[in-house]
């Protein structure tokens, strides 16, 4: 490789540096070719690449891209995970491909949104799950509360409904129980009937009687005067 060539290589190893997620070193040291392309097609699912170069030409790609802290990493056999999509799922990958090699494949550490990793930290994140199940997760959680909300307010509005409707059936608001329990007194008015007129009380036969005799007296008391006078007058003439 010459000058140009390994210019070309460091540029693009730090070009896929600056725009990774997150990088994970690993020691790929006893692990074949085949089991190698095995692992970038496993990766390729999280949009992951799997970068083996010189130790020389990932230290000047990391200084390159602005990230020297991962270089002392850059010891022995070392491949660089480069993780553009779900770095949980990429860690998941490369633990499980270790596991099921038992030992060729090892991590040395990394580097995720400008902060270093340990070899524990990584295999910590490889518990992780998925950014499908997380978001599910958060989903759930966020919507959870907000579906209670919905149900409370549901059942006052039906409440309050229910109480209004209550209302108006007794005619204590405004409507056709209203105007109907207004007009009741008015009509009750217009159909009492009037009060008869009181009436004399029958003549009996006593009150003739007593009429008659009342007749009587007073002919006889004229008749009287009428002597009197008659008496009087002549007395005069004597």
């Amino acid at each position: 490789m010459n000058r140009e060539e390994k210019a070309a290589v460091i540029d693009q190893i730090a070009d896929e540096l600056g725009s990774a997620e997150a990088v994970f070193a690993l020691d790929y040291r006893g692990i074949t070719v085949a089991q190698i392309g095995e692992l970038r097609e496993k990766l390729r699912t999280s949009d992951t690449k799997l970068r083996v170069a010189k130790n020389s030409l990932s230290e000047r790609a990391a200084d390159q891209a602005g990230i020297a802290e991962i270089k002392p990493m850059l010891v022995g056999p070392t491949a660089l995970a480069l993780v553009q999509g779900d770095a949980a799922a990429a860690a998941k990958v490369l633990s499980d491909t270790a596991r099921a090699l038992r030992g060729p494949l090892a991590f040395k550490g990394g580097l995720m949104s400008g902060s270093l990793l340990s070899a524990a930290d990584v295999e910590a994140i490889a518990k992780l799950p998925s950014r499908e199940v997380l978001q599910a997760q958060l989903v759930g959680t966020i919507a959870a509360p907000l579906s209670g909300l919905a149900r409370t307010l549901n059942a006052l509005i039906a409440g309050v409904a229910i109480a209004l409707g209550q209302v108006r059936d007794q005619g204590l608001v405004g409507g056709e129980g209203a105007s109907a329990s207004a007009a009741a007194p008015a009509a009750d008015d217009a159909a009492a009937p009037e009060a008869p007129a009181a009436e004399a009380p029958p003549v009996t036969e006593a009150g003739d009687a007593a009429a008659g005799e009342t007749e009587d007296d007073a002919a006889a008391a004229a008749e009287s005067e009428t002597d009197a006078a008659a008496q009087d007058a002549a007395a005069s003439d004597n």
